[in-house]
């Protein structure tokens, strides 16, 4: 009986260290060209640590940062890193929001989440640099011709900057509850008989705008409103226009939309990994794409530094602590071999990120699937790819 127990023990801890390590160790092979607008080229030619790469792949594929789909390195003007990985689709009404079992590639659209934040931020640049739009500073209600019975109880000091910076005044904090929760209010929107732009806005003004931080998409949505009747085109038609089409971007998709019509501007955006990069390239480059310029400088820099107090934040379910928030993307200082590095980038919930470097002139884009419980991109970050640069 004693041997039998020895037996299973042993069986057991030889399937455990099976299960942790990949049968075959990853090698590093440069990405392809596929004629879409982005250059490609090797670590070498960059000068990025080919190991510690492989290192990071290699931990990716054992499970050491959870559920992560892609990884993605442009650096000096190349794309010199595309990879994929197995992972779940993302479905909300399923456990642990794991829909289908997939080897993800580059030809399939990924559920982007809150980058899509940081794209609706971007349209409003857009419209205001092609003066569909005067100012961040105008009132909200100037915008929102069907809704003007909301503007009541100082609400109408709100502004389009205060949208774009979470500093609204709105009791509203999607932080407090779970995305599986319709206690969240971003998931209580659905499940309201009003329309997505009345229920946002019937909320209590409870701080003076511009003032106080407080993380809720309804801000970005009532964005992507001040955009449709703004420009007379939905987001949808707006960005294809004026951002994606300039980028020589085909795979988005804004799927997710109300009963009533409206898009669901702060989480409704499916993009491709290698599509993100392109997005990620052109902030790089202080708004320019292939020597057009599609958004303002002003605008980057703005989506570059933290508004007013919006620093020292540190985000639910994930290992992003001490970060800043500007015109709907974030911010962050990492140390790096005695030196400072600055990062702002678009990030959505499950591990999806677009991180600008500009010192570093690269960009980094992960996508991943870990919704109900902490990612670990600042640790992938930290333990390998910031040190891969040095």
């Amino acid at each position: 009986m004693k041997k039998a127990i020895l037996l299973i023990l042993a069986l057991s801890l030889l399937l455990v260290s099976c299960q942790s390590e990949p049968s075959v160790q990853y090698t590093y092979q440069s990405p392809e060209n596929i004629n879409d607008g982005l250059d490609v080229g090797t670590l070498a030619e960059v000068n990025i640590d080919a190991e510690l790469i492989e290192k990071a792949v290699n931990d990716i594929n054992r499970g050491k940062f959870k559920e992560v789909h892609s990884m993605l390195i442009f650096k000096d003007n190349k794309l010199v890193l595309e990879e994929y990985f197995t992972g779940h689709k993302y479905q909300w009404d399923a456990p642990e929001h794991h829909g289908e079992l997939v080897t993800w590639d580059r030809s399939m659209p990924h559920c982007v989440h809150s980058v899509t934040k940081s794209i609706t931020s971007t349209c409003i640049g857009i419209a205001i640099d092609n003066g569909y739009i005067e100012s961040v500073h105008q009132s909200i209600f100037d915008y929102l011709p069907e809704h003007q019975h909301l503007k009541t109880d100082g609400k109408d000091k709100i502004t389009i900057e205060h949208l774009l910076t979470m500093t609204s005044g709105l009791e509203w904090e999607e932080w407090n509850a779970p995305y599986s929760s319709e206690d969240n209010p971003i998931i209580e929107i659905w499940f309201s008989e009003k329309d997505p732009v009345t229920y946002i806005l019937e909320g209590s003004l409870i701080d003076e705008p511009g003032t106080s931080f407080r993380y809720y998409g309804g801000n970005q949505i009532v964005l992507g409103e001040i955009i449709r009747n703004a420009t007379k085109r939905n987001i949808d038609e707006f960005s294809k226009k004026y951002l994606f089409e300039p980028l020589e971007i085909d795979s988005f998709d804004w799927w997710l939309r109300f009963e009533s019509g409206v898009i669901e501007a702060a989480g409704g955006l499916k993009m491709t990994p290698r599509d993100m990069v392109k997005i990620g390239v052109t902030f790089l480059n202080n708004g320019v794409w292939k020597g057009k310029q599609i958004i303002s400088e002003q605008w980057v820099e703005k989506s570059a530094t933290p508004f007013a107090d919006n620093k020292g934040i540190d985000v639910p379910g994930t290992d992003k602590k001490n970060v800043g928030y500007s015109y709907s993307w974030w911010t962050k200082t990492f140390s790096s071999s005695g030196k400072e590095i600055y990062m702002f980038y678009a990030a959505g919930w499950g591990g999806q990120n677009i991180m600008v470097f500009s010192e570093l002139n690269a960009v980094v884009v992960i996508t991943g699937g870990i919704y109900t419980s902490s990612t670990k991109t600042f640790a992938l970050l930290e333990k390998y790819i910031i040190p891969a640069f040095d």
